[in-house]
């Protein structure tokens, strides 16, 4: 009945020391870690909020735009930090030029 129960055997000399350079693998490894990490995480969102900025600047009176809230209109007036978006004939919205997501494609939208 022995199979059942592992048998326990006396410690002959002590174990090995761990090889050195242990705590250098360990930082090189951190290391590629935070690359990778950098590579395919960080620098593509950082990619894209110089895209977005980029596209606010150069917004200009009658481009069509999507805003983040998900309304499409044509600007009608611009200033530093506000836009006044024309959602349908004679309706008027103001909104932040933060909230603007894309530049739509002349023409999108119909005039009715």
């Amino acid at each position: 009945m022995d199979f059942l129960i592992p048998s326990a055997h006396a410690a002959g000399a002590a174990p090995a020391a761990a090889p050195g350079g242990g705590g250098l693998q360990f930082i090189i490894m951190m290391v590629v870690l935070f690359g990778l990490m950098y590579f395919m995480m960080i620098r593509p969102q950082m990619k894209r909020q110089k895209e977005l900025k980029k596209m606010i600047s150069e917004l200009a009176k009658g481009d069509e735009v999507i805003t983040t809230g998900g309304m499409v209109g044509r600007i009608d007036a611009m200033d530093e930090s506000f836009i006044s978006l024309e959602v349908a004939t004679n309706v008027t919205v103001r909104i932040q030029r933060q909230a603007i997501s894309a530049v739509l494609p002349k023409g999108t939208l119909k005039s009715s």
